[in-house]
């Protein structure tokens, strides 16, 4: 299999199709048949020429032209006639020439230097020596054929002559592996100059997605009416508002996925692997269908998923999703032209592998593009593409062990087929013990209250939570929980979102008014529901709950998002913010209210300053908790004024902790700050929970 997947890759390779070389074969190679037939034939004497070769070899050049104004000449079997008509052209005739001359000096010259050409079309060892000896063994059973009486006289040194073929051979390669990588060069310059368009192109579906929602939540927000009391909002209106919110976000959160993919990939930064973890295929797959941004109703129609065959696979979730939907963008942007074609998602179980197919039943890819189809830069035919997806999907299923591939047939099909390594029970039972051994202090001795109509999803909580020494109590509804909240302190409360008598957003409402006890209104709140994860996260979280888990799930998944949630509940539950001084430094206004307003909700005193300069002035006159140092501003940026915080006399001044806030991720500006003496550093746009637990460790 190795073997055939080298020669494969080695025909792609060797198959350098560009318009130059195109317009070369056509403008150079086809007429000089017919001037140098003229040339040797009457002005050098030279004992053999074949106007019929000649004819031959210039209609074989000329074959090429129409695939300049036609892609599609000849489909996949054009490079198999490139090829051919490169035998010809060059070692067939030049060794047909060189042994019916009987190795005159001039063909000896000519035959070395179409080994150099054909070095140049042919980048490739193994295709050169193929090509090479293929039409070398063809002249000479040619001129075998068509020489009644075999003389040949050779009086050259063939040892030196040998001599000057191997250095030729050497000096064409060395300028081939240049002249590729001139041309990697250009055409990534090309993607690189295209870049900006592209994420322009890219962005233009998010940010409509976000412009739709807000038309929508405005069209169901009731008329303004000062001085008086407005309209009620429904229950249809309402979950309409939290569906619109949470598209927004999803949208948002997409746009910035994209962004990261793209410079990721310019950059060729490694896959980050801390953040992977065991889950369930399926969960993860339908969530990243949920959350995708279709542009109607009649678009995720088209898109139909079979979760028949769920495994376990250990990935990170973000970057899965995303390949998910670089793979359904891409479907959904070619089927644009068959209205009736599906995609359709499984999974499939194996004995090595298991298996994620994405199929499609539009327009197909042509044979010839499938080779390079996850070659970085390369884009087939998608207007505005940068051809940086695909080369990134790969990049995260090897980082994953596993794969992707693509098998399509033109005018029928395109199936993608992610292949993820089996994992073994042994592996999900390691993982499960040392995520009990980490978390068992963390949850032993609590008390925990499971409130759910569901008997079964109740026992696969407590027998989770058994293990962790945790003292598990169970609820059948809302109002049930609310009674033993009322008669005991509990650490911890799962929450399912609909039950019979009270439901649980019902429930967390009186727990939150404190009808359930003082003790247990800041309890930690989990709901557990089977909804959809992005519009249901949203509705969980107005109403004070801190965290979701999606029904239903794998073991380790449930206990590590428990133990992630727990944890993180106890970490901002030591650190009160009231009275807190916070300065934000940045030039947009609108960014220093958006964190303003975010960080005022939680207690602190926040200032504000427009650049480096104003914040060193404040700095001077006031003492601080906290600075958030945005990197990018005119004056003096966020670099040049932390530099000059560290440097000052003052000890409360340049002792004060400093995060920096940016929109580059790369190493080389995170590394600037932390040289300039910054404590942390975020990325924009900055996430809530992230930035809270930052400021908490900084703040004491």
């Amino acid at each position: 299999m190795r073997v055939f997947n080298y020669i494969k890759f080695s025909f792609v390779e060797g198959t350098q199709i560009s318009r130059f070389n195109i317009l070369t074969a056509v403008f150079l190679g086809a007429p000089a048949h017919f001037f140098f037939y003229v040339l040797f034939k009457y002005t050098f004497h030279l004992p053999y020429e074949s106007f019929v070769l000649r004819i031959m070899a210039t209609m074989l050049c000329l074959g090429v032209l129409p695939k300049l104004k036609n892609q599609d000449f000849l489909r996949g079997y054009f490079p198999v006639y490139w090829h051919l008509m490169l035998i010809f052209v060059l070692p067939f005739i030049f060794t047909v020439y060189l042994l019916k001359n009987d190795f005159h000096e001039l063909w000896l010259y000519w035959e070395i230097f179409m080994i150099f050409v054909l070095i140049t079309y042919v980048p490739n060892w193994l295709m050169f020596l193929f090509d090479l000896l293929v039409g070398v063994m063809c002249g000479i059973a040619f001129f075998v054929l068509t020489t009644p009486d075999i003389r040949l006289n050779p009086d050259f040194d063939i040892s030196l002559y040998s001599i000057v073929i191997f250095f030729t051979v050497a000096a064409g390669y060395v300028f081939s592996y240049s002249n590729k990588r001139g041309q990697i060069a250009l055409e990534k310059n090309s993607a690189l100059q295209a870049l900006s368009g592209s994420i322009a192109h890219e962005m233009r579906n998010p940010l409509g997605q976000v412009r739709y929602n807000l038309e929508a939540i405005e069209q169901s927000l009731p008329a303004y009416r000062p001085g008086s009391l407005s309209i009620p909002i429904n229950d249809d209106t309402l979950d309409k508002l939290y569906k619109n919110v949470a598209k927004s976000k999803v949208a948002v959160k997409r746009g910035s996925q994209v962004i990261t993919m793209i410079l990721d990939q310019v950059r060729e930064k490694p896959i980050d692997k801390s953040g992977f973890a065991y889950a369930s295929a399926a969960i993860v797959t339908q969530k990243a269908i949920d959350e995708y941004g279709f542009e109607s109703r009649k678009e995720r129609e088209k898109v139909l998923f079979s979760r028949d065959e769920d495994f376990v696979f250990r990935v990170d979730e973000t970057i899965y999703v995303f390949v998910l939907f670089n793979l359904i963008m891409n479907a959904l942007y070619y089927l644009k032209s068959c209205p009736d074609a599906r995609i359709y998602i499984s999974l499939e179980k194996g004995v090595q592998w298991n298996r994620v197919k994405v199929k499609d039943t539009g327009p197909g890819i042509p044979p010839e593009n499938l080779p390079r189809l996850f070659d970085a830069y390369f884009t087939s035919g998608r207007k505005g593409g940068t051809g940086l997806g695909l080369a990134y999907c790969k990049r995260v299923m090897e980082s994953f062990k596993g794969d992707i591939t693509c098998d399509s047939v033109e005018g029928e099909y395109t199936e993608f087929i992610l292949t993820f390594p089996v994992i073994s029970g042994y592996d999900i039972r390691s993982n499960r013990e040392e995520l009990i051994a980490s978390n068992k202090a963390l949850f032993e001795e609590k008390r925990i209250l499971v409130v759910d109509d569901e008997p079964a999803d109740r026992a696969v909580v407590r027998e989770i939570l058994a293990d962790l020494d945790a003292i598990v109590e169970e609820a059948g509804n809302g109002r049930e929980g609310l009674e033993k909240l009322s008669a005991h302190r509990f650490d911890f409360v799962i929450m399912n979102l609909k039950m019979p008598v009270m439901n649980g957003y019902e429930a967390v409402e009186n727990i939150r008014n404190g009808k359930a006890g003082s003790e247990n209104i800041l309890v930690p709140i989990v709901a557990y529901s089977a909804g959809s994860y992005y519009i249901v996260r949203g509705k969980t979280k107005k109403a004070g709950m801190q965290g979701l888990i999606s029904k239903p799930c794998v073991e380790t998944e449930l206990l590590r998002q428990l133990a992630a949630i727990f944890h993180d509940c106890q970490k901002h539950s030591l650190q009160d913010f009231t009275g807190k001084s916070l300065l934000i430094v940045d030039d947009s206004a609108f960014s220093r209210v958006a964190l303003k307003t975010v960080l005022e909700k939680q207690g602190m005193l926040v200032d504000e300053a427009f650049d480096g300069m104003d914040a060193c002035k404040r700095l001077e006159s006031k003492l601080y908790d906290l600075v958030l140092m945005d990197m990018r501003m005119p004056l003096l940026d966020g670099v040049a004024a932390t530099k000059r915080i560290r440097k000052s006399r003052g000890t409360n001044i340049s002792s004060v902790p400093i995060i920096g806030l940016s929109g580059d991720s790369d190493e080389g500006s995170i590394e600037d700050a932390m040289q300039a003496g910054m404590n942390d550093y975020l990325v924009k746009p900055v996430d809530t929970k992230v930035l809270l637990m930052k400021i908490s460790q900084l703040v004491r």
